[in-house]
Parts: structure tokens; sequence; C-alpha cells
């Protein structure tokens, strides 16, 4: 079984074309976490299997490292993007990509006939704790959540996956290795959640750190990083056009009808599975 290394920002993706259904449902959990397991096997933060669709050009599926199934992710399907392309699974440079987020546009960037960089139609953000889910009713923008006898202000969202964003002062000495696993793992999220640090540098840049879930903190995080904008720009801090600076590099995140995110995706190597 082949497969290619890939990573959009340091976030990095085992990518596997699966569309002959070798790899089969019950498979592909137990095989993300061999795969996924860093010095003792590739190593990576999931699992990407192209599918067949039946609604969309290509179908996407996720898996994290823990081998739990994620609905979309930002910097993968940028990855899966490149791979389809560059495999000629699908010959144009704008096509669709069935995920379990909906169906999302791609339009590619293509320098000397290979794929540069991604732009991203991320759809629409959901503001109801239902749709993360969340306990409570309506939205929880601006709350305040008790972790530790402490208050954290939070903003939470779904970008086809949930998302609880915290606006700090100093990102870089913030505590993201302790607060990240008990806010993902907080008892007001049923089924956990991805969490965003950020720090606002401007009216057009963010800085930012991502507790992803089913992965711990991670280089880079698309789909966190549109959370992040989005959060932002609701509460008056930034404007439509974001620069967002994450431990990987660098996504560009344009606020309007649709949430649209471009950032580079990048092979690493490709091998063989025996």
């Amino acid at each position: 079984m082949k497969f290619w290394k890939m990573h959009g920002l340091g976030n990095d993706y085992v990518v596997i074309d699966n569309r002959d259904g070798a790899i089969s449902d019950a498979e592909a959990p137990k095989l993300a976490k061999k795969l996924c397991e860093r010095r003792r096997s590739v190593g990576a933060d999931g699992l990407l299997l192209v599918v067949n669709s039946k609604i969309a050009d290509v179908k996407m599926r996720i898996f994290n490292a823990d081998g739990s199934e994620a609905e979309m992710c930002g910097n993968g399907i940028r990855c899966f993007a490149k791979y389809c392309y560059e495999n000629k699974i699908v010959a144009k440079e704008e096509f669709n990509v069935e995920t379990l987020a909906g169906t999302k546009k791609v339009w590619l960037n293509l320098k000397n006939g290979e794929v540069s960089s991604v732009k991203v139609d991320m759809g629409t953000p959901n503001w109801n704790r239902q749709s993360l889910p969340m306990k409570g009713e309506g939205t929880c923008i601006s709350e305040d959540l008790e972790v530790d006898g402490e208050p954290y202000n939070i903003t939470c969202l779904s970008i086809g996956n949930p998302h609880c964003v915290i606006f700090v002062d100093n990102i870089d000495d913030f505590p993201v290795e302790y607060l990240g696993p008990i806010i993902e793992n907080h008892q007001v999220f049923p089924k956990r959640v991805n969490v965003e640090f950020a720090q606002v540098l401007s009216k057009k840049e963010i800085k930012l750190r991502v507790w992803e879930r089913g992965c711990g903190e991670t280089l880079a995080c698309g789909t966190g990083a549109c959370a992040t904008v989005v959060a932002a720009n609701k509460l008056g801090k930034i404007g439509n056009k974001v620069t967002v600076h994450l431990l990987g590099g660098d996504l560009e995140i344009e606020v309007g009808e649709h949430l649209l995110m471009t950032g580079a995706a990048e092979k690493v190597f490709e091998g063989k599975m025996f």
C-alpha cells in the first residue's frame, strides 16, 4: 500500500488513496493510531483517506492520531487537494471535496505543474451550541468557563468541527499544554473540543496556538485559524482580512459571505507499507 507523507504548515498527515476500499471502516481507526505514532512509525497528526464520492469530485475522511474520526481539517484538506491533483485523481484546478462537514470547494495555485498553495471555501460558521455540541442553549459568545476554579472567557463555534476560542495577552507564556487537555475534555463539551489560544496583534494580525482534539498541540490548524478569526471579528477585535501566525507558518483568512482560507501544502516523502 502506497502513501504520501504531507504537511500544511507543519500539521502533518499520512495520505492514502482508498478508492478501492482496501482499508475498511473497522480498520481505519487502528491504522491511523499505528501510522501516526511518532518514532515507532511514520508519525503524523492524522491519516487522510481518499474515497469515492457520489456528490463531489472526491471524498476526504480524516482520522486523528488517537483513531477518532474528525469532521473537517483545514490544513488537511489543502494537503488532500494537492495529493489528488498531483496523482491525477482529480484533473481540475478547481474542484469539490466531500467531508463530514459538508462539501468544500478548493482552488489550486500551481507552480511548474505542482500545487504550491490552496484556497479553501470553509463555508459559514455555526454559533449554536448544539452544533459543537456544547451543553446549554443558544450561543456561547464571550462567556466565562470555570477551569480549576479560574474563569476563562471563551467564544465557541463550529467550522464543521467544534472550537473554543480564548483570547490572551501573551500567547508565548500561556500554559497551553496544561489548559488545553482540560478544556478539550471539559464536561460542557460532550464530544470534546478543539481549543484556540489567541493573541490579537493588530486589526490584521493574530498570533495563535492550538490544542487539537485527539492530537494535542499542533504546529497549525486551519479550522482553528478560521474559528479564531471569526470569533475575533464578531467581538470587534479585527477586520475582515487577517494573517494568522501559527507555530508552523502563516494562513490568510478572509471573512465574508463564506470563510476563505489560503495556505501552503507540502509533500514530505512517499513510501510503501508491507
